[in-house]
C-alpha cells in the first residue's frame, strides 16, 4: 500500500497546527450546539427540532379536525425535508410534544401509545398517529402570510421558517430544558393565562416591574401540579435574574382509616419525577432502613395518580411522616431556574421574567406589522384589478368589440383605456358569462369592501398604538383558547418538625455498636456482655464498644479535629463483620479514630490537641449531617487527642514531661470551635494524659501495671493553667484507666 500523502480534492493539503485545527472544529461544534440544537428561542420558545416538526405537520395539513396520520410519515417528512439527523430524535421530540406529564400544553395530539408518567418509553412510531393541537396551530398562525423569515433547508431545496410566529408566549408557557456546551437551560413550564394577563400589563404599563408581574405569575405551573414551597422572594430573585430554583412538593392527604387507623394518599408527584423510580426509591429506603416512620409503599394508580403511603405505627403524626420523606426522596424536588436563550439576533442570553416577555411582545408585534404589510399587499393588488374590471364594465361594448376585431386587443386595450397589462390580463381572462350586471355590483362591492380594510391597515401600520391595541385583543382570543386552570399550588413548609420529633416516634431498642481497630462498623441488638466472643477480619480487632439506642446519634471524633454523626438506625447490621467507614463517611485518608461516642443533649466534652490547648464544648456543637464531618478542633499542626466528658470539677494533667498539673474546670472557656487555650506549658513533647475528676469523690492514678492508685496529695499539684506543673508520683503513667 502506498505511503504517498493523497491530496484532497481541491488538490491542496492544508499545514495548521494540531491545537488551532481541533480548537476552531470544537468551536464550530460549540456553535452548532448551543443555536442549533439545545437553546430555544425567546420569541416561540422552540428548539430547531421541534419547529421542523410542526412545520412539516402543517405543511402536511395534520390541523386538529383532519384525520391522523402516522407518526413515522411525519418523522420522514422532517428527516428528509428539514432535519439531517437520525429519526429516532426526531420521534423523540415528537413524543415529549405530545406528553401531557412533560408539556403544559401539549403540541401534538397523540394516539397510540406515547409513553407514560412511570417513565414507560412510547410505542414505535410505525404504531403511533398524531396529528396538531389547537396549542400548535396558534404558534403557527400567519406563517403563510409572510409573518416570518425564511431560510434555505440543509439541502437548499427548500426552505424552513427562522422562527414560527407564536401567538402565545410558549417559551414560558411549557417551558424548556438542554444543555449545549458550556451552557445549559432549564425553564419550568407556567400558566398561559397569567402569562397573557402579565403581557397585557406590560403593554397598558411597560414601566411595570418583576414585582408587578408576580402579582399575576406568583410562579411555575407544572403540568404534573404538585406544590410549590418555595419563598417569594426566591422565585422573585429567579425571576429577576434568570437564575435560582424552586422547590415542589408531592400533593397528599391523610385518608382516615378509622379506629385511630390512617394512611397517606399521593395524588400529584413533582415534575420530571418518573412515578415507578419513586415507589422503588420509596421501597429502598424502607429496606435500608432510611425511612423509619414508613411502613409500606404501593401503587393503585389508574389515569390519576394514586400512591398509598402506610406508617410504621399509627400513633405517629402524618406531616411528622411527610416531612421525614421529603428530606430523603424525590416527593419533592428542586427545580432549577437558568432562563438561557437565544435572543432575536441569535445570542444566547440569561434573561428574567420581564425581558422574556418584552422580548416575546416585541415579535408579536413584528408579526403584527409583516402580516398586515403582506394582506395590504395582497388587497393593493386586488383593488388595481378591480379597478381594470370597473374600467371594462363601464366601456364593455367597445371591450367586447376590440377583442373580437383587433389583431393585437392586449396592446389596444392598454393605450385605449390606460390599463396595467396585470389589468388587462386579468380582463381578458375573464370569462364572458361573468361579464353581467349582477357580477358588476359584486366587484363595487368587494372593491367597497378592500378599500375600507385597506384604510384600516394603512391606520394600523401608521400608529403604534393601534397596533399594540390591535395585539391586545389577539391575546384575548387567545387566551379564551388555552384557558386552563392553575395545576401547581402554593404553600409555605411547616416549620419546626425537627429530626428529634422524627426520632420520637421510632420504638426505642438497645444495641451496641461496634467499631473495629481498621474502621468496620456495625450495630448488634442489646447489649455486649463478652467482647472476646466478637469475631473480625483476619488481623483486626475490636477498637471501640459503644452502648446505646437506635434512636440515638453516634459521634466519630478523628485525628485532624473533625466530628462525623452517623444515626444508629442507619448502622448495619450485627451480623457479619459489617461495613467500612470509609464507604459510608468522607474521612481523610491518613486519619485515624480518636473517640466515639453516643450524642447525649446538654451535656459538654473537653477537647484536647496533642500540643496543649483545649476548650469545653457542647456536644450539640458537634453534631452535623455533612458526609464530610464537622471541623470542631483546630489541632494547629498536631493531632486531636482526646474528647473527654466533663464529669467533674477539676482538670488533671500529664505532659510527656512528665509533670502533672491541676486546675478547675471554670478555667476553661466554652467553645463552638477553635483552637482553645493552653492546658499546660511545655518545653518540648506534649500531652501524656488528661482526666477530669470531682473533687468530692475519690482520685486515682494508674501505675504501668493498670493498677489503681489513690491520689490523695493531689492539692499538692494545684497550680495555674497554662503553667508547667510538679514532678509527677513515683509510678504515676495513666491518668485514665487502660
Amino acid at each position: 500500500m502506498s505511503n504517498d500523502v493523497i491530496p484532497d480534492e481541491g488538490g491542496r493539503i492544508l499545514s495548521e497546527p494540531m491545537g488551532e485545527a481541533l480548537s476552531r472544529r470544537y468551536l464550530a461544534y460549540a456553535l452548532s450546539t448551543i443555536m442549533h440544537r439545545a437553546l430555544p428561542d425567546v420569541r416561540d420558545g422552540l428548539k430547531p427540532v421541534h419547529r421542523r416538526v410542526l412545520y412539516a405537520m402543517h405543511n402536511m395539513r395534520l390541523n386538529p379536525q383532519a384525520a391522523a396520520r402516522k407518526s413515522a410519515k411525519v418523522v420522514g417528512e422532517v428527516m428528509g425535508n428539514f432535519h439531517p439527523h437520525g429519526d429516532q430524535s426526531i420521534y423523540d421530540a415528537l413524543v415529549r410534544m405530545a406528553q401531557w406529564f412533560a408539556q403544559r400544553y401539549p403540541m401534538v395530539d397523540g394516539q397510540g401509545n406515547f409513553g407514560n408518567i412511570d417513565g414507560d418509553s412510547a410505542a414505535a412510531m410505525r404504531y403511533t398517529e398524531c396529528k396538531m393541537t389547537t396549542a400548535a396551530m396558534l404558534l403557527l398562525d400567519g406563517i403563510d402570510e409572510n409573518a416570518v423569515d425564511f431560510r434555505p433547508t440543509y439541502d437548499g431545496q427548500d426552505e424552513e421558517p427562522v422562527v414560527l410566529p407564536a401567538a402565545f408566549p410558549n417559551l414560558l408557557a411549557n417551558g424548556a430544558t438542554g444543555i449545549a456546551v458550556g451552557m445549559a437551560t432549564s425553564i419550568p413550564p407556567h400558566n398561559v393565562a397569567e402569562l397573557i394577563d402579565a403581557c397585557k400589563l406590560l403593554i397598558a404599563e411597560p414601566d411595570t416591574d418583576t414585582n408587578g408581574l408576580m402579582a399575576i405569575i406568583p410562579g411555575p405551573d407544572f403540568p404534573t401540579g404538585g406544590i410549590c414551597v418555595e419563598r417569594r422572594e426566591a422565585i422573585y430573585e429567579a425571576y429577576e435574574t434568570g437564575r435560582g430554583s424552586v422547590r415542589v412538593r408531592a400533593r397528599y392527604e391523610v385518608e382516615d382509616l378509622g379506629r385511630g387507623a390512617w394512611r397517606i394518599l399521593v395524588s400529584e408527584i413533582p415534575y420530571q419525577v418518573q412515578k415507578s423510580r419513586l415507589i422503588e426509591q420509596l421501597a429502598d429506603l424502607i429496606e435500608a432502613k432510611k425511612a423509619p416512620l414508613l411502613g409500606d409503599v404501593r401503587d393503585e394508580s389508574d389515569e390519576e395518580v394514586r400512591l398509598i403511603l402506610e406508617p410504621k405505627t399509627r400513633n405517629i403524626d402524618p406531616e411528622v411522616l411527610m416531612e421525614s420523606l421529603f428530606k430523603i426522596s424525590d416527593l419533592e424536588t428542586r427545580f432549577a431556574f437558568n432562563m438561557n436563550v437565544l435572543d432575536k439576533t441569535g445570542t444566547p442570553r440569561v434573561m428574567g421574567l420581564k425581558t422574556i416577555l418584552t422580548s416575546f411582545l416585541d415579535h408579536r408585534r413584528e408579526v403584527l406589522i409583516r402580516q398586515s404589510q403582506w394582506r395590504l399587499d395582497k388587497i393593493e393588488k386586488r383593488l388595481h384589478v378591480l379597478d381594470g374590471l370597473m374600467i371594462a364594465f363601464l366601456n364593455l361594448d367597445e371591450v367586447i368589440r376590440i377583442i373580437r376585431e383587433d389583431e393585437t386587443p392586449k396592446q389596444t386595450l392598454m393605450a385605449r383605456f390606460e390599463l396595467t397589462e396585470v389589468q388587462v390580463d386579468y380582463i381578458l381572462d375573464t370569462r364572458l358569462r361573468q361579464l353581467a350586471r349582477l357580477e358588476e355590483m359584486a366587484i363595487k362591492g368587494e372593491h367597497d369592501k378592500l378599500s375600507k380594510e385597506r384604510d384600516g391597515l394603512l391606520s394600523l401600520l401608521g400608529s403604534e398604538k393601534k397596533q399594540w391595541k390591535r395585539i391586545d385583543e389577539q391575546l384575548t382570543e387567545v387566551r379564551k383558547q388555552l384557558l386552563s386552570a392553575r395545576r401547581t399550588t402554593f404553600a409555605e413548609a411547616p416549620q419546626g418538625v425537627e429530626v428529634a420529633a422524627i426520632e420520637s416516634y421510632l420504638p426505642k431498642e438497645a444495641l451496641t455498636v461496634i467499631l473495629s481497630e481498621r474502621g468496620w462498623i456495625r450495630a448488634t441488638k442489646g447489649r455486649v456482655d463478652d467482647p472476646s466472643e466478637l469475631k473480625f477480619k483476619e488481623g483486626d480487632n475490636l477498637g471501640f464498644l459503644v452502648p446505646g439506642y437506635n434512636t440515638d446519634k453516634l459521634l466519630i471524633m478523628t485525628s485532624d479535629g473533625r466530628f462525623f454523626t452517623l444515626g444508629c438506625d442507619k448502622l448495619p447490621s450485627g451480623r457479619g463483620h459489617g461495613e467500612p467507614l470509609q464507604l459510608m463517611l468522607e474521612m481523610e485518608e491518613n486519619t485515624r479514630i480518636v473517640n466515639v461516642f453516643m450524642f447525649t443533649p446538654g451535656a459538654k466534652r473537653l477537647m484536647v490537641s496533642k500540643n496543649g490547648y483545649g476548650f469545653v464544648m457542647n456536644e450539640e456543637d458537634a453534631v452535623g449531617n455533612k458526609k464530610a464531618g464537622k471541623s470542631v478542633l483546630n489541632a494547629d499542626g498536631t493531632e486531636a487527642f482526646a474528647a473527654l466528658p466533663v464529669t467533674g470539677d477539676h482538670v488533671v494533667i500529664l505532659g510527656e514531661n512528665n509533670k502533672v498539673l491541676v486546675y478547675p474546670v471554670s478555667e476553661l472557656p466554652e467553645m463552638a470551635r477553635g483552637k482553645g487555650v493552653k492546658l499546660q506549658g511545655y518545653k518540648d513533647g506534649g500531652v501524656k494524659d488528661i482526666a477530669i475528676f470531682d473533687q468530692a469523690g475519690p482520685v486515682q492514678w494508674y501505675d504501668g501495671s493498670g493498677k489503681a492508685r489513690d491520689f490523695k496529695d493531689w492539692k499538692d499539684f494545684v497550680g495555674k493553667r497554662a503553667s508547667v506543673g510538679k514532678m509527677a508520683p513515683r509510678g504515676l503513667r495513666k491518668l485514665r484507666p487502660a
